[in-house]
């Protein structure tokens, strides 16, 4: 089970309705931090002051909201065909999977050395978690990392290897995400993508106004963790 770490010493700002996506600038990427800033409906990414690499950590929470509804998952016939082509892990390798998406090769890399760090730290303490897509001959094809806190799962990034065989590869560790954030039946579990994008609309994500998602945020953190998360099911499927 997760390890609670010592309490932010920041004072986060109250997410209003009438704030931007950009709610604040600053504070830190420890693990306290960045707990409470998912329990408050914000997450890091950091930003460029000037012209360049982005460096400056920046808080967003953005009008509407990207969620994808556990029940909304629209998974075509190809990728029901894909899906038999991968084997699913979780938390297998999760360095390599924040690693992958942080390649600075991909169109709006943003994942700096400091995001990598801070989000292996809170993996330690059992809040990160990454879900893998193997090859049948043990290559990693692609995957997805995030944070989950209690109901709450809020996807950071995935990655799909360029050559071939990992096409689909990201698109079945969703599928396989929504599998896992269903399999005890429990109701009320939020899946954040952040923002939408007509890729993530294709697979069934929908915008949501600020206002409902922390509605739904508040009910989610009441809920236990699915079972994929709690630490019992840490072996290749």
């Amino acid at each position: 089970m997760p390890v609670e770490p010592p309490p932010t010493r920041w004072d986060l700002p109250v997410v209003h309705t009438d704030n931007g996506d950009l709610v604040a600038v600053g504070a830190d990427l420890e693990p306290g931090t960045l707990l409470a800033a998912y329990r408050s409906g914000l997450f890091p990414m950091p930003v460029s002051r000037f012209f360049g690499r982005a460096t400056e950590l920046a808080w967003w929470s953005p009008d509407p909201r990207g969620v994808l509804p556990l029940t909304g998952l629209r998974v075509s016939r190809s990728l029901r065909q894909a899906m038999k082509r991968f084997e699913i892990t979780v938390d297998a390798v999760f360095d390599e999977v924040v690693d992958a998406c942080a390649d600075p090769n991909r169109p709006g890399a943003w994942i700096t050395d400091d995001i990598r760090s801070a989000y292996s730290r809170l993996h330690r303490l059992g809040w990160a978690h990454s879900v893998e897509a193997w090859t049948p001959d043990g290559r990693l094809a692609g995957g997805l990392y995030g944070v989950a806190v209690g109901g709450l799962f809020a996807g950071e990034s995935m990655f799909h290897a360029p050559e071939r065989w990992g096409r689909d590869a990201s698109k079945v560790a969703l599928v396989a995400l929504v599998e896992m954030l269903t399999a005890d039946g429990a109701a009320g579990r939020l899946l954040d993508v952040q923002w939408g994008t007509p890729h993530l609309a294709s697979l069934g994500v929908v915008e949501i106004s600020r206002q409902e998602y922390l509605s739904r945020l508040r009910a989610a953190l009441r809920l236990d963790l699915p079972p994929a998360f709690t630490g019992t099911d840490q072996n290749r499927a």
